[in-house]
Formats: structure tokens, sequence, C-alpha cells
């Protein structure tokens, strides 16, 4: 119970740790004969402790600074224009804010410092965050350390936990419970990446997913209102864009192919400690001003994708019931 009122705490750097003594590790005897309920637990509580000390780590180390200072840039321009939308700051806060129920403890007690000292109060407008692909980290060093950064991330910009949806198909069990103890919200259904926003301002955080995810979600959200509101911290654009044939491009992925122009992206900072695991990855936000000198016949498309020639598309897709199951359990 105690590694898991710490999960709820907010992370606080720490003195780097000493390996542990191989003596010191626990008997597999006594691991074996706590019975099966008890393993869960305690596999539960490993986690736990191992996000908590990924955590430490993180906030130790130049990368962490660095990454959130580029997603600040970002941010900082994404909430003025969503001044800009909703008109003046008290009507914006008004329509943004969304209380948070009494006893949620995962409203961060931090803000994102910016270039001049003051600080960014993401939380008076309780953006909604959407994280996708993350993997096994129960057992991955890699998504692990990236979601990690997605739980510092919502302490930093005081996001409150359950305003983040997470999915991954490749979820454990395990995984899953440890996830609703860190008081995130888990996605049941695969959405494959096309979820609106709904005209609420999203962050949608999807480290290292397939191209066809990024498409499906600018295909959910293809309009002018929709894409400002949204933030995208992921594989980079600009980085698709050089490594895709054009052809590849506007026949798989049309909407990626038609948005180019109409983003800004900022390149996270790549330390050697960190390079396998944020390699790629970029911040990426709409302008509404350069969403609006599109061509009117950019928004016209509104096809959804269906990927049917597409060879490796690196997503999962949702299953889908065979009509014909159904016919052959009733005879």
């Amino acid at each position: 119970m105690a590694t898991v009122a710490a999960a709820l705490e907010p992370w606080q750097a720490a003195a780097p740790r000493k390996r542990r003594s191989a003596t010191r590790r626990p008997a597999r005897r006594e691991t074996a004969a706590r019975g099966p309920e008890v393993d869960s637990e305690a596999d539960s509580a490993t986690v736990l402790r191992r996000i908590r000390e990924a955590g430490e780590d993180l906030l130790l180390s130049d990368f962490w600074s660095s990454a959130l200072e580029t997603i600040n840039r970002c941010l900082r321009k994404h909430q003025e224009q969503l001044k800009t939308l909703a008109g003046t700051l008290p009507e914006a806060l008004r329509n943004l804010h969304l209380d948070s129920s009494p006893d949620e403890p995962d409203v961060a007690r931090d803000c994102i410092p910016g270039e001049t000292g003051e600080t960014l109060v993401m939380g008076a407008c309780h953006l909604k965050c959407v994280c996708y692909g993350i993997g096994n980290f129960a057992t991955c060093v890699i998504a692990r350390n990236q979601l990690t950064f997605l739980l510092l991330f919502l302490e930093k910009c005081r996001i409150p936990r359950s305003h983040c949806c997470v999915y991954d198909p490749l979820f454990s069990q395990l995984e899953i419970a440890v996830l609703n103890t860190l008081g995130v919200t888990v996605l049941s259904e695969n959405e494959e990446g096309k979820r609106s926003i709904c005209g609420e301002p999203t962050i949608f955080y999807m480290l290292h997913c397939g191209t066809a995810l990024y498409n499906n979600l600018l295909w959910s959200n293809w309009s002018v209102d929709a894409l400002s509101k949204m933030v995208i911290i992921g594989n980079s654009f600009r980085g698709l864009e050089e490594r895709l044939l054009t052809r590849i491009l506007q026949k798989n992925y049309p909407y990626i192919a038609k948005i180019f122009k109409g983003l800004e992206e900022l390149e996270f900072p790549q330390t050697p400690q960190y390079t396998d695991i944020f390699n790629d990855t970029s911040v990426h936000w709409f302008p509404a001003q350069k969403l609006k000198q599109l061509s009117a016949d950019t928004w016209v498309f509104r096809e959804e994708p269906d990927y049917q020639d597409c060879e490796d598309l690196e997503i999962i897709r949702k299953k889908t019931e065979d009509p014909s199951a159904g016919d052959s359990s009733s005879l």
C-alpha cells in the first residue's frame, strides 16, 4: 500500500541510487510460496517502484529540462491561440474549466517554467491528454521511460491524471492494473487513433506509433477549428516527409500529406542517455492562421482511411467480428 500511495505523489529528484547487492534480492522460493494474488501485488509494486525510479532519474537529467522547455515553447504559443479563439482570457477560462472531483489526487502542484521565469499554468484550462501506443512498460525500459515522461509532463502541466486517456492493444492485465493505480483513464476499445477532440483542447502523446495512427487522428479532426486546438507529441512529421515518397504519402496517408504546410514542429533534444527512447520525436501544433491559408479543396476531402492497399501498416487494427461466426455457433 505504501508503494501505491507513493505512485500518486508528485515526484522529486533524488540522489543517484546505488546498485543493489545480489544478496538483498528475495529468494525465489519465498516468492513462489506467497501465491498468485500476492505475486500479482508484488509485481504491481515492482513496476510502480521502477516507474518512480525512472522518474527520479529523468528529473536529474539534462534531457528533462531541455525537453520541457521545447514543449513549453509550443504550449505557450498554443495557449495564446486558445485565448484568441475563445475571446478574452476570463471567458476562455470559464469555457474550458473542468472541475475535478474533490478526492482526485492527480492535480500536480507545479507549472511549466518559462524562459523569463514566469510560469505557465496550463491547469487553469485543464487540457485533456490522450496517449496511444506506449507499449509494454512493465517489461520494456523504453516504454517505461516514455510513460514516466508522460506522468511528469502531466504534473508540470497540471493536467489531472484522470483527464489523461491511455491505450495500447498490447497492454497486459498487470499493466492495466498499474495504470489504474496511477490514476489515468485506461481506454477499453481500440480507437485506431480515430478520436475527435469534440472541441476540447487536447494534447496527444504518441511516441514511435505507426504512421496510420497519426493519419487517422488528423482525419477525425479534419477542420481548422479542431486542429487548432490540438498538440501532438510524437513522430516527427518532417521526418515522415523526408523518409516517405510523396506518392506513398498522398495515397496511403493523405491527411498527413496535406497538413505539412499547416503545422509548426519543434524537435525534441537528443542526449546519449535517452536517444533510443525519444529519437525522432517532435512537438507539433497547428496555427489557425496557417490552416486558414490552405486551399479550400484541402478540407473538402473527408474520406475515412481504410489502408486496403497499404503494406506494413505498423498499427494493430480494431478486431471485427466474423459474421459467419454467429451463424456457425447457432447450428
